[in-house]
């Protein structure tokens, strides 16, 4: 006979996920906790592209727990990188090789957090020669925690997240970002912007690409796309959107990795007609 209970999500103590669910968790009780408390913010590539000392304090911690479980791992951050594109670039290409790597945004939406805009996330993800095994990003404001293990499937609190059945951007809740590379990105995801407003249920932006992602994997948004975003940005939300069920790859249609910078990310059915519309409007960034 056929046991058909179903088993519940457990992780290991031990494990890999285990370790980003409690740092992520650690890091985000503590960022929430320094809200309104900021002393001092500071800009990075553009005026609108900012960094406090609490996205410097949340990378600090995150890995300093990380390390101390995984002592012989190598972590990219993104307060540990020079700001700009290029230089996102270069440093993911050389760690490109390691075996083991955690891509982790300490505050994913600083400027939100900044304003007191309760739409912000710590994204941790760990990539294992190049493919992301798992992804975690969480939600002080909410206290949401999304998280996938490559094979898996993708949860949020415990509860299985899967994408919506939306099959047309004509019923779809669709979200995109405003870069702050002001000359290069953000004019070309305003030519998206403008080619699919007319074209889907509607448009959101909230202003942190790894919750809008955490956000598709658990149908409450069927498609995003941005111009210009970086590995931590993304990486683990690409997870949660397959184990969900959905598809992300860059903005001509190509599979994702690591290296991507121009994403879309849908439910998967409305994901061709997506692509061929920003394609249409020279949106693409490729």
């Amino acid at each position: 006979m056929v046991n058909s209970k179903v088993e519940p999500f457990v992780v290991g103590s031990k494990s890999f996920t285990a370790v980003a669910i409690n740092t992520a968790a650690k890091a985000g009780q503590w960022i929430k906790s320094k809200l309104g408390d900021i002393n001092r913010v500071d800009t990075k590539y553009s005026s609108q592209d900012l960094v406090t000392e609490v996205d410097k304090g949340s990378e600090k911690l995150i890995r300093n727990l990380i390390m101390t479980h995984f002592p012989d791992h190598s972590i990219l951050g993104e307060e540990g990188v020079e700001p700009g594109p290029e230089a996102s670039a270069r440093a993911l290409q050389a760690m490109s090789d390691e075996e083991y790597l955690w891509i982790v945004d300490p505050i994913d939406g600083t400027t939100n957090f900044v304003h007191g805009f309760p739409f912000y996330s710590v994204s941790i993800a760990l990539a294992h020669k190049g493919e992301i095994i798992v992804g975690v990003v969480y939600d002080p404001s909410r206290d949401e925690l999304f998280v996938a293990e490559k094979g898996k499937g993708a949860y949020m609190h415990g509860n299985k997240t899967t994408v919506s059945l939306d099959s047309k951007l004509s019923e779809s809740l669709v979200a995109t970002g405003f870069p702050a590379d002001r000359d290069g990105a953000l004019p070309i995801n305003l030519r998206g912007t403008l080619a699919l407003a007319p074209k889907v249920r509607n448009l959101r932006s909230g202003g942190s690409a790894a919750l809008h992602m955490a956000y598709v994997a658990a149908g409450r948004l069927s498609g995003f796309w941005e111009i210009g975003l970086s590995a931590w940005d993304v990486a683990a939300g690409s997870l949660l959107i397959q184990e969900s069920g959905g598809k992300v790859s860059d903005t001509a249609g190509n599979p994702y990795q690591l290296s991507v910078r121009n994403v879309l990310a849908t439910n998967g059915q409305i994901h061709n007609e997506l692509q061929q519309e920003l394609a249409g409007a020279g949106a693409t960034g490729l």
